[in-house]
């Protein structure tokens, strides 16, 4: 089966360097399957998890907003961050979620609301992103 080259780049410094057979990503727009010979395009992304598929095995990537640039041999993606499910510390993703969810209780009003909304959904991901990851 066909593959395509995958980059996972954040300002910290490349995440993944790999190849997949199909990568699924949460754009701004809705879900996309990326496939090797996909045609050229740029989207914006949500704070999700980016599965990329190989063979018979699915690696769960959380991905905190960033674009994804297609091109149709090579897949890049810059992420704001960007953590493999088998590297997430998932007590602290755990707590950063009650934390921003006591924020949140606390009816907080403008930018500090915004902040902790954001906090919630990236711990969420982690969270949801760890718990699906491949046994």
């Amino acid at each position: 089966m066909k593959t395509i080259k995958v980059n996972i780049v954040t300002p910290d410094g490349p995440v993944v360097e790999t190849e997949a057979n199909m990568i699924i990503a949460v754009t701004e727009t809705g879900e996309i399957g990326i496939l090797p010979g996909h045609i050229a395009m740029v989207a914006p992304l949500q704070i999700g998890g980016l599965r990329l598929q190989k063979d018979d095995s699915t690696e769960q990537i959380a991905v905190h907003g960033g674009f994804i640039e297609v091109r149709p041999d090579v897949v890049t993606v810059l992420a704001q961050s960007a953590e493999l499910a088998s590297s997430i510390d998932i007590i602290r993703a755990k707590k950063a979620a009650e934390q921003a969810e006591e924020t949140l209780r606390a009816k907080k009003e403008g930018r500090e609301h915004e902040l902790a909304e954001l906090d919630l959904k990236r711990a969420l991901n982690r969270i949801n992103v760890y718990e699906t990851r491949k046994k």
